[in-house]
């Protein structure tokens, strides 16, 4: 059948096809003869039947939880699936309504006057975030934990370095933050401070919500969250956030070996200007029907680039229409028993092993679904024996990084996936491998 294909676009031969590709490159593939479809696929399931389930207590901002079956019939439909950016209002109307369903969504869970319709991911807002500060007060110091998870920290540092901007870290004392080094850094140039609730350490850190009692309204204050749990604690607007972002895989989105991702953005009105990405808004028409269209384009593709204020020139629309459904099929109450059951089962996590006597978990608290446990043992051999066991725990915690821990650590999460059998099981291989009795 290929000969035919070869002579319709004038070529004699596979060889004269692929011509251009230098010879070195082309003997040393070595690929085996062609195969029809139905062939190809017998093979990949071959090589996939080689693949066995591993259970999952990753965590570290990415989190696999369950996705109702509508969650992807719904995205799937092709006037979501197909769109992409909804120039033309008078043909998007679906997918407009769907982005402002969103930002009414991420906009009540934060507790903030409004958000846009989506960023990149977690790290890139929190990039936007600190250039958000800038532009609003001129100010050049922006401040973090220091203990971020180091890829996050990575990428502000390049958001920033343009605008010569300092990254100043302040300290987390037993988990949390040490409010009184706090207030003795903050200064006339420091332009933000940039907190997180849950942590990295996964500690929901009462110190956040007095944070801004420190500011005193001179410098804002950025709250990195996790959405789901705001089902279930305080939204960062009734403590005084000026900014609020977040990861929105969370809600609807699959793992998806680390992306694609979705950016939460939201903050206070008098910002509106200021912000990135873009905004929909509801509206009328013509005729005075309800009608949607973007707003507050602030991107060097709409205005004048020396007047926009990001160059961020795209979004994750589906993603978000993902989050949006999702939000919408689980409700509040939904959610709300979503977040308590992530809650305890991370509570059963920690409770099975902190019950082993080489081990102990949460090393700091209260905890949302993700907490740090602690033993004695190498970090990363531990590791290889869990993976060769069938479990994922993501991060390794080497003392010699974090000797506020005061011993080789993990972080772990749970979520509504993970059951107790999986949790007695993880106990028992650490008992086996720790040699408790």
């Amino acid at each position: 059948m290929y000969e035919e294909m070869l002579k319709e676009i004038g070529v004699s031969s596979i060889e004269e096809l692929f011509s251009d590709i230098p010879e070195e490159i082309r003997e040393g593939l070595n690929l085996p003869p062609p195969k029809s479809e139905m062939e190809v696929l017998r093979e990949a399931e071959k090589i996939l039947s080689k693949n066995r389930k591993v259970i999952n207590f990753a965590g570290c901002g990415i989190y696999l939880h369950y996705i109702p079956s509508a969650v992807i019939e719904i995205a799937s439909r092709s006037e979501f699936y197909t769109s992409y950016t909804p120039y033309q209002p008078e043909i998007s109307q679906g997918i407009l309504q769907a982005l402002f369903e969103y930002q009414s969504f991420m906009a009540e869970l934060t507790g903030m006057d409004f958000a846009n319709s989506s960023m990149y991911d977690f790290s890139t807002a929190l990039g936007e975030a600190a250039r958000m500060c800038y532009r609003i007060n001129g100010r050049k110091k922006f401040f973090i934990p220091e203990k971020i998870y180091w890829e996050k920290e990575s990428v502000l540092k390049n958001y920033v370095w343009g605008l010569g901007m300092e990254i100043v870290k302040y300290p987390i004392k037993g988990g949390k933050v040490d409010l009184e080094s706090l207030a003795e850094m903050v200064d006339e140039d420091t332009s933000g401070v940039y907190v997180e609730i849950p942590n990295f350490y996964g500690v929901i850190d009462e110190n956040v919500t007095k944070v801004k009692e420190i500011l005193e309204n001179r410098s804002l204050l950025v709250v990195g969250v996790n959405p789901l749990s705001l089902a279930v604690l305080k939204p960062p607007g009734e403590y005084g956030a000026d900014i609020v972002i977040g990861e929105g895989q969370i809600l609807g989105n699959p793992p998806n070996f680390g992306g694609p991702l979705l950016g939460i953005f939201a903050s206070r009105e008098e910002y509106a200007r200021k912000m990135p990405g873009r905004i929909i808004g509801m509206t009328k028409d013509a005729d005075g029907r309800r009608a949607f269209c973007m707003i507050l384009q602030t991107r060097e593709q709409h205005i004048r680039r020396k007047r926009a204020t990001s160059n961020i020139c795209t979004n994750e629309a589906l993603c978000a229409l993902m989050s949006a459904i999702y939000i919408a099929i689980l409700g509040r109450s939904g959610l709300r028993k979503l977040a308590l059951k992530n809650m305890e089962m991370a509570r059963k996590l920690a409770e099975k092993i902190n019950s082993l006597s080489s081990f102990t978990a949460p090393k700091f608290g209260p905890i949302f679904n993700e907490f740090v446990a602690t033993f004695p043992y190498n970090p990363y051999e531990i590791q290889e024996y869990l993976i060769s066991k069938g479990i994922n725990i993501g991060l390794t915690l080497p003392k010699e990084c974090f000797p506020e821990l005061e011993n080789n650590g993990m972080l772990l999460a749970a979520t509504e996936m993970n059951t107790e059998d999986e949790i007695n099981y993880f106990a028992e291989v650490l008992r086996e491998y720790g040699g408790d009795e």
